[in-house]
């Protein structure tokens, strides 16, 4: 009897590799070879799943981006105003390996996407529906009374995401230097800015 392949698993475990080859090795290390030996395959098996490397690159990174917003989920659910702002950022801030390594991920994916529409087009979306979250969130702590500054919800969402990117690049280019052990920290005194 033939031996019933899981497709859509096989191509979560050739992501998966993709994501540890490129935290371990950067981009140019993430060669087809590398990461089907990473996940346990014949190099001509990801043919079938990922005929190009672009598209095995373009779906790791979604799959970055895809896991970062389920466990956002996770932890503001049932949290509104600055809570959830606090929860949201600390998902995305690299204060651990985990979030260090997708860092490292997702700055290659950066430069990627100047020239590649399908990648620029799914940061894009990725960068939207984070900005209107935070900003929904901001809305809510306004309305809470947690959030007293005259700047806008919506640039309360600027100021957030530019400090959480900024974050990801200084702990990607930087690992032994970088200033996570004071992220946290420095979201929460931005968040007592935001009382004042």
């Amino acid at each position: 009897m033939p031996k019933i392949v899981d497709h859509d698993q096989r191509r979560l475990e050739l992501v998966d590799a993709t994501w540890r080859i490129i935290a371990r090795l950067g981009i140019e290390g993430a060669t087809m070879r590398e990461i089907a030996e990473e996940a346990g395959f014949a190099n001509g098996a990801l043919k079938p799943y990922f005929p190009t490397k672009d598209e095995l690159l373009t779906s790791a990174f979604g799959h970055v981006f895809n896991r970062t917003n389920q466990r956002i989920a996770t932890v503001t659910d049932g949290l509104s105003g600055v809570a959830a702002l606090r929860a949201f950022c600390s998902e995305v801030l690299p204060l651990d390996e985990e979030r260090v390594n997708e860092a490292r991920i997702v700055i290659p994916f950066w430069q990627k996407a100047l020239n590649d529409p399908d990648m620029a087009a799914l940061h894009s979306r990725s960068m939207r529906l984070w900005h209107a979250t935070i900003a929904g969130h901001a809305a809510a702590a306004r309305a809470a009374g947690e959030i007293a500054t005259p700047v806008g919800d919506a640039a309360v969402a600027d100021h957030l995401l530019n400090m959480m990117l900024g974050a990801q690049i200084v702990a990607a280019l930087s690992p032994d230097e970088h200033f996570s052990r004071d992220l946290a920290g420095q979201l929460d005194n931005y968040l007592r800015l935001l009382a004042a």
